[in-house]
């Protein structure tokens, strides 16, 4: 199991450096973004947000708040300095366990999943703060392979395993209503939308 404090401290040696060593794609993060929702007068919540490598994306698109949410005070120092724009704010914080409010219209984990280290305590805990008919995407701008392989090398120590798209579904599917599940050579992608009455899982 992925350990928090060595992710904390691994993340805040990089924040630095990390807008530097930035590698994106603007087609599949104009794709992803689209699949998440994200669009006029959206209400985003970002987990594991970095310093903030999406946030111009989101207000762009003309989202009307956005909440940017990461474990690495390093990674939230850098973000801060960044924006200051009255929509945007940033909390430190584990989003596994974590409230940030009930009325997302959009939750978005991008490039970030295996650094979590109880996968259903988090899809779990981010459900619940959807507004009916809100999505939570889980995302990356390269395939799985490449991810898996990527998180082979220094960041072994703080990586898991990055699941099938079809597995991730089936543990949205608990929660949520999966709305896409991409897996390709461009990129992964796995999204759940929130009904009227949200699911409850049975013990």
């Amino acid at each position: 199991m992925v350990d928090k404090n060595e992710v904390i401290a691994f993340f805040d040696s990089l924040a630095a450096g990390w807008d530097a060593d930035m590698v994106r794609s603007e087609d599949v993060i104009r794709t992803i973004l689209d699949n998440a929702g994200v669009r006029e007068g959206s209400r985003v919540l970002d987990i594991a947000c970095g310093t903030g490598v999406l946030i111009s994306d989101y207000l762009s698109r003309g989202a009307s708040r956005v909440v940017g949410v990461d474990i690495s005070p390093e990674m939230i120092a850098v973000a801060k300095r960044k924006f200051s724009d009255s929509r945007v704010s940033f909390i430190c914080a584990d989003a596994e366990t974590g409230f940030f409010g009930k009325d997302f219209d959009c939750i978005v984990i991008y490039n970030a999943f295996p650094h979590f280290s109880d996968s259903e305590a988090l899809i779990s805990n981010l459900s619940s703060m959807l507004a009916p008919g809100g999505r939570l995407t889980v995302a990356h701008g390269m395939s799985r392979d490449d991810i898996n392989r990527h998180h082979g090398g220094k960041a072994r120590n703080v990586s898991s395993i990055l699941p099938e798209a079809g597995e991730l579904a089936a543990l949205f599917g608990r929660y949520l209503d999966v709305s896409a599940a991409v897996s390709d050579d461009r990129m992964y992608q796995v999204c759940g939308t929130a009904a009227a009455n949200l699911k409850t899982v049975e013990k």
